[in-house]
Formats: C-alpha cells, structure tokens, sequence
C-alpha cells in the first residue's frame, strides 16, 4: 500500500536544499483531477475537503497535526470530513471504530486517543475484541458502545465505504480529496517538489490544499 511506502520514505528523510513552495500546483504533478467528479455535501460557499486516511497508518500519524492547524486556518472556508479506508474489507475493525465514535459524538474526543494508543503505546487495535477491550477501558460505557457498534446506521456506512472508496480511485492513505475532484497525498507532494524533508513536506502538502480551495471557491 501507498501509505507504507509513504512511511518507509517518510523515517528516513533528510534535509533538502530543492524545496520550492508549489504557490501554483499543477495538475498531474502537485495534485491529480479525478475524471468522473463526485457530489459533495457541502453547501453554499463551503468547500468540501474528505481525509481518507487509517489509524494505523504512520504517514496519517505524522500528517495529523498538520491537517488539525490547516482545518482550523481554513476555518469556515471549508466542510471537513473523514473517510476511514476499509484496508481489512467490508468489516474493517479500525473503520468501524471510527464509524461508532462517530454516531456516539465521541469522535473528537477519542480520535487523538487512538492515534496515541497505535503510535505510541503501540496497541494492536486491529480486531473487534481489541478495540472492543480497548474501548471500554479508556471510559466508553460498553453497553452503549456496543449498541453503536451494532446499529443499523453504523454497520450500513461501515458496508458501503468499500463502494466510496472505489469512488474516489483511492489506493492509499493519507489521501485527501478537495472539492469532490482534487486529488492530494503528501507523497506525491514531496515527490513533485523534490522535497526530502518532512516540514516542508507538510508545509507544502497544506499550500497545495490552500491553492485548491481557493481554486474550488472560485466556482462556487
């Protein structure tokens, strides 16, 4: 997968003296325009900007607090989504999680949570019973966790998110998609810029997005 790629690139990165900021991305090189756009739900002037990306994914790890600062900056310029990718299939464990939390209105809350849990304190939270244990230890009520977990609303979004994914063509993470169309990953930043070391990765991983937003805006 791209995000392991990604990863394996990422831990061994060195400075570099070739950064140029990517001010004005260019289609197939900065950034990719899928063929058949997709709907979005944002309204009015809002532009729609959807993460896919997997807990245990060190790129989406290490890219975290960059999207966090960007998503505030952009503020009410932009609708924020997440996709959690489905890597173990139509049952994926992680994703599901995601999914619970997220019906529960304790997405906020947890999601840093689980990040620390797989990166830090290195937790295999990669089956049902593991996240099932994990979560009712950090303070969920299991019974209601587990009527989330449960209900038709989550297990009907957690079966269909094999069918976005194809959707939007997206083999890896982290992906994020602007405006229904845009297509940006950090690794094809840096690969397009000649950039080998991480902050300006993601310095010019959030420039491009800026530039596509605002691009997006233009034709709202």
């Amino acid at each position: 997968m791209r995000s392991l790629r990604f990863a394996l690139i990422a831990a061994t990165m060195v400075a570099s003296t070739a950064f140029a900021s990517p001010a004005d991305p260019k289609n197939g090189v900065d950034y990719q325009t899928l063929t058949a756009p997709q709907p979005v739900q944002a309204v009015g002037k809002k532009v729609e900007v959807i993460e896919f990306f997997a807990y245990h994914c060190p790129a989406c790890n290490m890219v975290e607090p960059m999207i966090q600062s960007w998503v505030k900056k952009q503020g009410d310029n932009i609708v924020m989504r997440r996709v959690h990718l489905p890597f173990q299939g139509p049952a994926d464990p992680e994703a599901h999680l995601f999914l619970t939390l997220e019906a529960m209105g304790k997405l906020e809350e947890f999601h840093p949570k689980i990040f620390r849990a797989v990166h830090v304190e290195r937790k295999r939270l990669m089956t049902d019973d593991a996240i099932i244990d994990w979560a009712t230890k950090n303070g969920l009520d299991k019974a209601k966790f587990m009527e989330t977990w449960n209900s038709f609303g989550v297990t009907t979004k957690l079966r269909r998110l094999g069918q976005l994914q194809a959707s939007y063509k997206v083999t890896g993470t982290p992906t994020i998609i602007i405006d229904g169309k845009y297509v940006v990953s950090p690794g094809q930043v840096a690969e397009a810029n000649k950039i080998q070391d991480v902050s300006q990765m993601l310095q010019a991983t959030a420039q491009v997005m800026d530039a596509l937003v605002a691009k997006a805006a233009k034709t709202k």
